[in-house]
Parts: C-alpha cells; sequence; structure tokens
C-alpha cells in the first residue's frame, strides 16, 4: 500500500448545495487548518484525541478507516497504535489531503496508511471490511449525518467500533453563555486574522447549531443499531466524544 490519493465518488455536481458549499471551505482553508485548529480549540483538540485513542484501545495489525480525516493527525495516530495494521484516510478535498499526504510521508507510513479522495455518505468498502471507523469534527458537515453513520457501521466487522469526536454543545451556565459568545463572535475575527478567512469561519459555528446535542447524537447511534453506545463530554461539553459496537451474531 502507499499514501498515493485514490479518486473515489468525489465528484462535487451541486446537486447539494451544502455538500459544494463544505468542500470549498475546506479547499480553501487547508493550508492553515491545523495551525487554527490549536488557536481555535486552545490546543485542547490534542488533549480529545488522545482520551479517544485510549478508550479505542487499539491493538497491533488493528484496522481502521478514518473518515473526513483532513490533515491525517487522527490516521497517523491510529497508524502508530496499530503499528502493522491498514488504514485508511478519506477526505474529499483534495486541498486537505496534500497537506495530510506530506504528513504521512514525513512520519515514514507511506506503506501503513492510504489515502482516498471520497465521499463518507457512500464508501467504496464491502460490508465488515474494518475494525474501527472513525471521524473527527466532521459529522456536523456532511449532508446526512445518519446515512454516514449507517455507512461506518456497514464496514466495520461484527464487534467493531464506531467512533465519532466533534464538536458539542456546553448545557451549563456561566460557561455557556461564554462559549457561544467566543465560538459564534471571536472565532470568525481569529479565522479572519491567521487564517485570512472570515466567512468560513462564521459558517462553523452555524453548522454547530443545526447539529444535534450530545444525547441526541447517542441517541442517532442507538438508532443506527450501535450496541454499548457511550457518549463522554469533553472541556465542559465543547467537545463530545461517541462511541458505539457492531452487533456481534456470533456471541
Amino acid at each position: 500500500m502507499d499514501n498515493r490519493t485514490t479518486k473515489v465518488n468525489a465528484k462535487h455536481d451541486g446537486k447539494n448545495p451544502k455538500e459544494q458549499y463544505v468542500h470549498s471551505v475546506f479547499e480553501s482553508i487547508a493550508g492553515k487548518y491545523d495551525i487554527m485548529n490549536d488557536v481555535l480549540s486552545f490546543r485542547r483538540h490534542k488533549a480529545w484525541r488522545k482520551f479517544t485513542m485510549k478508550k479505542m484501545n487499539m491493538r497491533q495489525g488493528h484496522t481502521a478507516i478514518d473518515l473526513c480525516c483532513g490533515t491525517c493527525d487522527w490516521t497517523i495516530s491510529m497508524a502508530h497504535a496499530s503499528e502493522t495494521g491498514h488504514i485508511v484516510g478519506l477526505d474529499f478535498s483534495e486541498g486537505m489531503l496534500n497537506v495530510g499526504r506530506e504528513k504521512v510521508a514525513k512520519d515514514g507510513r507511506d506503506q501503513q496508511i492510504t489515502l482516498v479522495q471520497g465521499n463518507a455518505m457512500n464508501l467504496p468498502y464491502e460490508n465488515d471490511t474494518f475494525d474501527y471507523a472513525t471521524i473527527g469534527f466532521g459529522l456536523r458537515n456532511v449532508p446526512d449525518y445518519m446515512q454516514v453513520l449507517h455507512e461506518m457501521k456497514r464496514v466495520v466487522k461484527p464487534g467493531g467500533m464506531v467512533v465519532c469526536l466533534e464538536l458539542s454543545k456546553p448545557t451549563w451556565q456561566p460557561f455557556k453563555g461564554l462559549y457561544y459568545f467566543y465560538f459564534q463572535q471571536m472565532l470568525p475575527l481569529m479565522g479572519k486574522v491567521v487564517a485570512k478567512r472570515y466567512e468560513q469561519y462564521k459558517w462553523l459555528p452555524e453548522s454547530l447549531a443545526l447539529f444535534p446535542g450530545r444525547e441526541e447524537l447517542a441517541e442517532a447511534f442507538r438508532q443506527t443499531g450501535l450496541k454499548q453506545v457511550q457518549a463522554f463530554p469533553l472541556t465542559g461539553g465543547i467537545a463530545a466524544l461517541h462511541i458505539g459496537i457492531k452487533e456481534n451474531l456470533d456471541v
């Protein structure tokens, strides 16, 4: 395997305005995506991912597909945890994958990681292929998050794990009010200063407003048919980790 990007189901023909717009957003911010993640989350996203990896408990040889992989930080973390297992990173943005490809090569994981330009709602893999299916900070950006959850469940093996790390909605005051002020007012301004993109970072709070909260997303996991669903609030609820297991009918 190598990390040359494979193009699969990556057409954006204007039939879905949200998909087309989100694609344009991430193409435009790809070069500044990592530094903006650090700035906007006060580097907490690294601690969130570390917590997630601990809960996942990956072992040598485990395989995974990382949807909306972006610049591949989580993809590479899973490759390290698995050591020898095949890891796929899938994203619809060529710009993001270009940044990720450089990271994969620098880390020496070219033979272990395959990067795929594709659609998270229509995965180009057979049923029961991977031990894990993950998505980090991408589920709120897709046109149909339930379809993505169904696809994630489909491609993991029986007993496999579906994992979502995503921004969420704090529920207690006064932190809730302070957070929404920062996220809705300050974040776009910081995007304008650091990444020279105002409208793109103004859209991020809007995407969260339409996305389900922690308990609602946990229920969506259950509706998908996943078992042993767990939801963990992170940093006062501004992010959340959701985990579900695909039922093993042999047990």
